[in-house]
């Protein structure tokens, strides 16, 4: 049998050379090549977090104004079980398909070309998007800590996108291990500010928000009543959003069947004590009110009334370097999806070509382009982030979905990491999912209608061009081919 379907593979045709680079079907592939073995678990571990740790220092309190304490603390578990599913579904499908293209190879195989390309347009929203946000978060610390005298200008984000996107270009064992550091900061920083304001918690101004009392439900606890809960999942999801883009390194890491999985458990672990930790300290210490509309709510909680302490000082400048951390770490994260989708033909090939240090060059420049232009022609941070958090949430239920598919339709797919709970896990983080889509809608319609014309342009792109010109030899394409020939050596 598996001589037949190796047979039928052989047959696909190799991809159509591209206009400017020609060359066989073996020099497509090796001029698109990244560094293998670069990341081990410790460093995938890093990235994970890096991803997320900037979200604990800012924005999540918006939260509490939609839904205050109560609520964003019920939403915030929420979204935290449907990251915890997710994850675990997600270890189990980068262990079956360890490549660069993350949850896009997934959803290609589970869901054909067009799930393929939707997860993976969802995922590039989200990774585009947010390091444009976060840019502009970081010219806003810069300005209020009076770094060398600048504002939050596009002088500041362009020195951000030319200074990372460089170190990514250098090569990907060196940017991970900055950003293993710069993150080691931030979470340092973050444990020490929960020492020092659990010294001021008082549980009396955890429900001290103004109470709606036309609001259906609402109590001291739910000020904006029910409602208010799933108003505040997208602010509970940035206590771990971005986590879910670990298995995008899988084809510069060390063993990624073993050190996969591990990475992905221990990064939503220490998440999830940095969430409990970081909202139970900074509202406890102030109250949620206080903190409530905060630009700096860490700050807020440590400083009150009085003036700055030795203790604020430093928590915010961490908080710099947890904006430097998930800005960096997610310019990678865009920089391997569009890799993976233009090497497949999704998207234009050329951008998926490397340079001799194996970095896909055009795809870290290009992207950098994007959100530069997008931060210094809007400077609207938040509008950005929400645009990224509808992407996200789109993804989220199509991989999910993947791994319902997967599971139903080829049980017998070897799979060296099975998710614990197998289908009801990932059922769970779909129909999260599903419902924090749904309330971005809630929180910012235009964003969420931004982010839908955005998919339908790409989407148009898809339909009417890139489909036609898939390259059969990507590694996703294969791996979907494969299941195609055991599925008609099966009904043979």
């Amino acid at each position: 049998m598996a001589d037949d379907i190796e047979a039928r593979l052989s047959a696909v045709p190799a991809p159509t050379p591209s206009p400017k680079g020609g060359g066989s079907h073996d020099d497509y592939l090796e001029r698109r090549t990244l560094r293998r073995g670069s990341a081990g678990w410790l460093l995938l571990t890093g990235l994970g977090v890096a991803y997320v740790v900037s979200g604990d220092f800012s924005g999540w309190n918006v939260g509490l104004d939609k839904g205050g304490f109560g609520g964003l603390a019920i939403a915030t578990v929420l979204m935290g079980a449907m990251y915890a599913c997710l994850v675990f579904s997600l270890a189990e499908l980068s262990t079956i398909l360890p490549t660069a293209g993350g949850g896009y190879g997934f959803a290609r195989r589970a869901l054909g070309p067009w799930g393929g390309f939707l997860t993976g347009t969802a995922i590039l929203i989200e990774y585009i998007l947010a390091p444009a946000a976060i840019v502009i978060f970081i010219g806003d610390y810069v300005e209020s800590l009076g770094l060398f005298g600048l504002t939050s200008s596009w002088p500041v984000y362009l020195g951000c996108f030319v200074v990372f996107v460089g170190v990514h270009l250098w090569g990907v064992g060196e940017a991970l291990r900055f950003s293993l550091v710069v993150t080691a900061i931030a979470v340092a920083a973050l444990l020490i500010f929960a020492v020092g304001a659990l010294t001021e918690f008082d549980a009396s101004g955890l429900d001290d928000i103004p109470v709606d009392a036309s609001a259906f439900g609402s109590n001291s606890w739910l000020p904006m009543g029910l409602l208010g809960i799933w108003a505040a999942f997208p602010f509970g999801m940035w206590f771990f959003l971005g986590v879910e883009g670990v298995p995008l390194a899988a084809e510069e890491a060390k063993d990624p069947v073993r050190s996969m999985p591990k990475a992905l458990a221990i990064s939503m672990g220490i998440l999830a004590l940095l969430a409990l930790v970081t909202f139970f300290a900074a509202t406890g210490a102030q109250g949620a009110d206080a903190v409530k509309s905060a630009g700096n709510p860490l700050v807020v909680a440590l400083e009150g009334d009085g003036g700055p302490t030795a203790l604020s000082r430093f928590v915010n400048y961490a908080g710099l370097a947890g904006l430097v951390a998930s800005f960096f770490s997610l310019i990678y994260a865009g920089s391997r999806q569009l890799f993976a989708l233009s090497r497949a033909g999704y998207l234009p090939r050329f951008l998926s070509l490397t340079s001799q240090r194996k970095a896909p060059y055009l795809g870290l420049i290009i992207p950098g382009a994007i959100g530069f232009a997008l931060a210094a022609a809007t400077g609207n941070g938040a509008r950005m982030l929400n645009i990224a958090v509808f992407g996200a949430t789109i993804s989220y239920a199509l991989m999910a979905l993947s791994h319902i598919v997967l599971r139903r339709r080829e049980p017998a797919l070897e799979r060296p990491y099975r998710t614990p709970g197998g289908v009801l896990t990932s059922s769970v983080a779909f129909a999260l999912a599903l419902s924090a889509l749904v309330a971005t809608f809630l929180v910012d319609k235009d964003a969420a209608f931004i982010a839908l014309a955005v998919y339908a342009v790409a989407l148009a792109y898809f339909a009417l061009y890139s489909r036609h010109h898939l390259v059969a030899s990507a590694p996703e394409e294969e791996f979907a081919a494969l299941a195609q020939a055991e599925a008609e050596l099966t009904r043979d």
